[in-house]
């Protein structure tokens, strides 16, 4: 009988995405075969100590976390420390993804398209009437680092944009204006190592009560339409792929990886990309993998493979 590979599935954590980590958490442990895998769940807010204690029995970790101490790196790092293999990218990839500015900065230099931006820090002079006029409105406000689109807000008036920059300054030092792109809304996932394969890309469709894909519409089922393949041409979905996996590569990501994108007319921006896509019922990944012939335990057992791979 073959010899089961012990997992450490790590969920839960101490950032405001808490919440949809043990979702997805709970997702991935129920659709994992019991009789190949032997699984044991870690809680970052309350389990380091018993992680590290456990590490020398455990084959690779799955880290199913968002936002903070999860997605920036720093879990990476300890299981690094700790000889551990694990899915998604390293402290390298994680910490430099997570940080929207950073990976502006990045996109940029590799020639990626992206919407226009500016950016301040905690307690610095903002003149909001030189923001409307170098971004227009509406102003997309959100906080540097995070997911699930908290803390983000789309402005229609310099009053507005005074409130959204406090909203932003709760949950980050620093915080981007960025250019709003009224278009369609598609998402690319990646998967791989050494050799990238594209997944189908995700059209995105909020229903209108939504001024964008924000947390509710993200996770409440049957807020947001999902569909994929995307409705948009063949150049433009090559371009959506080229574009993932660019982004992927450009940022030190390793594993898989989901980027957000906006088209317009017949140019798509990238938004941002996330190194540990959400793994709930409503989470876009595996409705991709899906449509590529992939069911939910397949996508996990092709992570942990690649992670094992990567190692």
């Amino acid at each position: 009988m073959e010899k089961k590979i012990t997992v450490a599935l790590l969920s839960g954590g101490t950032s405001s995405e808490r919440e949809v980590s043990l979702s997805g958490g709970d997702q991935v442990y129920h659709a994992m075969d019991k009789n190949r895998y032997d699984i044991f769940r870690y809680d970052p807010k309350t389990d380091i100590a018993q992680l590290v204690a456990d590490a020398p029995k455990i084959d690779i970790a799955l880290v199913i976390l968002h936002g903070t101490h999860g997605e920036d790196g720093t879990v990476q790092g300890l299981l690094d420390l700790l000889n551990i293999p694990y899915q998604c990218s390293g402290t390298l990839g994680s910490s430099v993804a997570i940080n929207k500015l950073i990976s502006k900065y990045i996109y940029a230099q590799n020639g990626i398209p992206i919407p226009d931006f500016m950016n301040f820090k905690r307690n610095e002079a903002i003149d909001t009437d030189v923001c409307t006029r170098r971004l227009g409105l509406p102003i997309v406000v959100k906080p540097a680092s995070g997911g699930s689109s908290i803390g983000m807000s789309i402005v229609h008036s310099e009053q507005e944009l005074v409130r959204a920059l406090d909203k932003a300054f709760e949950y980050d030092d620093i915080v981007l204006l960025e250019e709003y792109i009224k278009g369609i809304e598609i998402t690319g996932a990646v998967i791989g190592n050494q050799s990238l394969e594209a997944l189908p890309i995700v059209e995105i469709v909020p229903n209108d009560t939504y001024d964008f894909f924000d947390y509710q519409a993200k996770y409440t089922v049957g807020e947001t339409k999902e569909i994929c393949p995307a409705r948009i041409s063949k150049k433009l979905t090559q371009s959506a792929f080229e574009l993932a996996k660019n982004s992927h590569n450009a940022l030190f990501c390793k594993g898989y990886s989901r980027t957000d994108m906006i088209i317009r007319d017949e140019d798509i921006y990238v938004l941002e990309t996330n190194t540990i896509p959400g793994m709930t019922a409503a989470s876009l990944l595996p409705i991709a993998a899906e449509k590529a012939g992939m069911n939910f335990s397949q996508l996990i057992e092709r992570l942990i493979e690649l992670g094992l791979e990567k190692y």
